[in-house]
Parts: structure tokens; C-alpha cells; sequence
């Protein structure tokens, strides 16, 4: 499991500082250079389409690392394994 974490960590995509909710958006626009408004927007548009919108998006806040570098379904697991 920690190897597939490093990889999610090698992608260089981190949860933004600007939080909504779990900085998924915000993530996402860093990494693009883009403002954080445009992706709400489009995120909020592929919500109106038929698909598991808010799936991926609690996927994200689960698997992409936070401004530390903490993945919060990693820290799940291992509070799990002790």
C-alpha cells in the first residue's frame, strides 16, 4: 500500500488552500495554473451530468495529499492497523 501512496505522491497533486470543502478544486486549479473558480464551475457542471460527480470528488479528498503531504486514507489505514 505505501508504494501506491508514493505514486499518488509523485503526481505533484495536492488538495488546494483554498477550501470548500476538501480542497479538491482547489488542487486541481493549482496544478493547472488556473483560478480555483473556473473548476468549482466545471466540477459544478459535471455534477448536472449523469455520472458519480461526488464520488470522484470524495475519492480525491481521499487519496490526493494535503499541503503537508498527508493522505487522509493513508492515515485511515494506519490508524486501522494498530
Amino acid at each position: 500500500m505505501d508504494k501506491f501512496f508514493s505514486i499518488v505522491r509523485g503526481f505533484g497533486l495536492k488538495r488546494g488552500p483554498q477550501r470548500w470543502l476538501g480542497g479538491v478544486c482547489g488542487g486541481i486549479a493549482a496544478k493547472l495554473r488556473v483560478d480555483v473558480a473556473y473548476v468549482r464551475v466545471a466540477f459544478l457542471l459535471f455534477c448536472l451530468l449523469p455520472g458519480p460527480a461526488v464520488v470522484v470528488y470524495i475519492l480525491g479528498w481521499l487519496i490526493l495529499p494535503d499541503q503537508n503531504g498527508k493522505i487522509a486514507l493513508e492515515s485511515f489505514i494506519s490508524q486501522r492497523s494498530r
